[in-house]
C-alpha cells in the first residue's frame, strides 16, 4: 500500500498515515511560476496499490487539479490501482440542473476523476447519494454518523431530553439516521429559500421546547442555514442548540456569524483543514475521521467489506 497526500490537508493524510502505520509515500506537489500544478512522485509505486488523499475544498479548482495530475503521474508510473480518497467532494452541491443552461458539476468533475486514471473513489457523506452513480468506476461514501453519535453521547449525560434536527427537509434521511442510532426524537425545520446564499426559516415540526436539540447537516458553507434554525429552535423555547456538521467549509463570515448566534457550538470533521479564524473561535470544535477513512483504506486495499463498519 501506499499512500500519496496533496496539499489541501496534509494533517489528515498525515493522521490517516499514523492509524495505518504507513509512511507517506514521497511525492513533491509544487507549482511553477503560472502556478501550474506539478507533481513527481519520489518512489516506486508500479504494481502498487495506491490511495491518493486529497479534499476539493478551497481553492476548490487547485486542490481539484492537484488530484487529477497525482492520478495521472500514478497511472504512468504503472501503479497497479489509484483509488481517489476524497473526504471532500467539492461541486457535490451542483448535482442537478437548477434551471435552463446551467451545469451538472458534479458529474463533470466525476468525469474527470475517471479519466485522469482512478479506479475507485473513497469518499465521505456526499452531497447527494445519487452522486455515487456519477461515477463509472466502484465508489465507496462513508457517513460520519458513528463519529458523531459516540461525541454526542460522551457530550450529552441528559440522552432522554435529546432532540435531533434536520434543518431542511433534504437532510431528513441523514438526521433520522442518527437519531435512530441515539433512540432520540426527531424534529424538522422547514425552510424557503428565496434566492442562493439566503435562507429563511418558516416553520419548526416537532416539539422541542425544553429540549436538548441538535442540528445535523452536511456541510456547512456561510452558516445563515444553521444559525436561522437555532434563533428558530431557541424561540420555540429550546433548552440548548448544537450542530453537528461533517463538512466545515465556513467561507466569508460563517466563523463570525457562528459565534454571534443563538448555537453553543458548532462541531464538524477535519474533512476540510480548519483554518486560523475555526482553530480560535469559541464555539467551534473538529472531531477527526482520520480513524474511519484509516479503517476503510485498510479494508479496500486487503478487499474486505466497508459497508460492514456501519453495521
Amino acid at each position: 500500500m501506499k499512500l500519496i497526500a496533496g496539499n489541501s490537508n496534509r494533517p489528515l493524510a498525515e493522521a490517516i498515515s499514523v492509524c495505518l502505520k504507513v509512511p507517506l509515500t514521497k511525492a513533491s506537489v509544487r507549482r511553477f511560476s503560472d502556478m501550474e500544478v506539478f507533481v513527481e512522485i519520489l518512489e516506486n509505486v508500479r504494481g502498487e496499490d495506491t490511495f491518493v488523499i486529497q479534499s476539493t475544498s478551497y481553492p476548490a479548482n487547485d486542490n481539484l487539479m492537484e488530484l487529477l495530475v497525482t492520478i495521472d503521474a500514478l497511472r504512468r508510473g504503472s501503479a497497479r490501482r489509484i483509488t481517489a480518497v476524497i473526504p471532500y467532494y467539492g461541486y457535490a452541491r451542483q448535482d442537478r440542473k437548477t434551471g435552463p443552461r446551467t451545469p451538472i458539476s458534479a458529474k463533470l468533475v466525476a468525469n474527470l476523476v475517471t479519466m485522469a486514471g482512478a479506479h475507485r473513489v473513497l469518499t465521505l457523506d456526499l452531497h447527494a447519494g445519487q452522486i455515487q452513480g456519477f461515477f463509472d468506476i466502484p465508489t465507496d461514501n462513508l457517513i460520519a454518523a458513528p463519529v458523531f453519535t459516540q461525541d454526542i453521547q460522551a457530550k450529552m449525560p441528559d440522552k432522554g431530553n435529546l432532540t435531533i434536527v434536520s434543518p431542511d427537509v433534504g437532510g431528513v434521511v441523514r438526521a433520522r439516521a442518527i437519531a435512530k442510532r441515539l433512540d432520540a426524537d426527531l424534529a424538522i425545520i422547514d425552510k424557503r429559500r428565496e434566492r442562493a446564499g439566503v435562507s429563511e426559516v418558516m416553520n419548526v415540526i416537532g416539539d422541542v421546547d425544553g429540549r436538548d436539540c441538535i442540528l445535523i447537516d452536511d456541510i456547512v458553507d456561510s452558516a445563515g442555514t444553521l444559525c436561522n434554525a437555532g434563533v428558530a429552535l431557541r424561540e420555540r423555547g429550546a433548552r440548548s442548540v448544537r450542530a453537528y456538521v461533517t463538512h466545515g467549509v465556513l467561507s466569508g463570515g460563517a466563523v463570525a456569524r457562528v459565534a454571534d448566534s443563538p448555537l453553543d457550538e458548532l462541531v464538524t470533521t477535519d474533512s476540510i483543514q480548519a483554518t486560523e479564524a475555526v482553530r480560535v473561535s469559541r464555539n467551534i470544535r473538529q472531531l477527526t475521521i482520520a480513524p474511519l477513512m484509516a479503517e476503510a483504506v485498510e479494508r479496500i486495499s486487503h478487499e474486505r467489506s466497508v459497508s460492514s463498519l456501519f453495521d
